[in-house]
């Protein structure tokens, strides 16, 4: 159990956005998800994922780990529209109308309420994605639900202390998601397995050291140096912790500061292109587009309605 208290003890938690929806028309999004990880709670009505279209039900939260893909579907009725996650974003509001939460306790038709947050170990590694968590149902939990609930009236309010308030909640929120996880033992091979890095004071220097040098030279003879390993090593040593090699580690930290970089500046994608380590703005668009299911100007600009709700 130290163990543990020493993991969740290295997160750091940040709230991003968080609405509550009425669903205008049913529809299905083949590829669902988010550079961040999300928490949908259904209030009411329908809400199904993965290809074997298993069942939310009412009360209960669809959890997506940041950079998890799953399909899902929401709403009641038969006839749904069908798209990938890029046509989703393109025209979400076409499809999720947002209401306050006194509408939504009143309302007779599908409703969610969707919270999006970041948990990083160190402030570095994205937490629930690097332990290899699928997107899951939090069944029988009403206090994840309640907290759920808090952090979206929160977020609705003009009143001092409102970050603060939130910060709070969606830490608990986190702390909550892990206890479920431990209580109910989901996934403890993947835990068991993808977890060893909290242990390694190697590791988190290299983890340290790409955050810091992000736009920098990171091939495996520069890690190598950092963890005082040799260069043949190295590569077969972050594996071995991580599950991951090290370049596909630092390309999805690269995005991530990318796509950080998007939400808030105004600079040019090619400036953020070299920004992040990528001296070809023509690659690192295709790759970006590879990883988000959407381009870097997309992105911009959803990012950017997003905010202005």
């Amino acid at each position: 159990m130290e163990y543990y208290n020493k993991v969740i003890e290295s997160v750091g938690v940040r709230f991003l956005k968080g609405n509550n929806y009425k669903v205008e028309k049913s529809f299905a999004v083949t590829n669902f998800h988010d550079a961040e990880n999300t928490v949908i709670l259904l209030h009411q009505g329908t809400l199904k994922f993965s290809e074997a279209g298993e069942t939310v039900n009412e009360g209960e939260i669809l959890f997506i780990p940041a950079g998890r893909t799953t399909s899902v579907t929401f709403g009641t009725t038969s006839k749904k529209s069908e798209m990938d996650n890029e046509a989703y974003l393109e025209n979400k509001r076409k499809y999720l109308q947002t209401l306050s939460f006194k509408d939504i306790k009143n309302a007779e038709e599908d409703c969610v309420s969707i919270v999006n947050f970041e948990a990083k170990v160190f402030d570095v590694v994205n937490f629930f994605n690097s332990l290899g968590i699928p997107p899951f149902v939090i069944r029988f939990n009403d206090r994840l639900a309640s907290i759920t609930e808090d952090i979206v009236k929160e977020s609705e309010q003009s009143v001092p202390g409102k970050e603060r308030v939130i910060k709070i909640h969606t830490e608990l929120l986190v702390i909550e998601i892990v206890r479920h996880i431990l209580k109910n033992r989901l996934f403890m091979e993947e835990l068991s397995t993808n977890s060893t890095y909290f242990k390694d004071p190697r590791l988190i220097d290299m983890f340290t050291y790409i955050k810091k040098n992000i736009g920098g030279d990171l091939s495996n003879k520069v890690l190598a140096k950092v963890a005082n390993v040799s260069e043949d090593y190295v590569g077969q040593y972050f594996k071995m912790l991580t599950g991951i090699n090290p370049q596909d580690y630092i390309e999805y930290q690269r995005m991530e500061a990318a796509v950080e970089l998007l939400r808030t500046t105004k600079k040019s994608i090619r400036d953020i292109g070299k920004e992040v380590g990528y001296k070809d703005t023509a690659y690192f668009c295709r790759r970006f587009k590879m990883m988000y299911g959407l381009p870097a100007g997309k992105m911009r600009r959803r990012e950017s309605l997003i905010n202005v709700q």
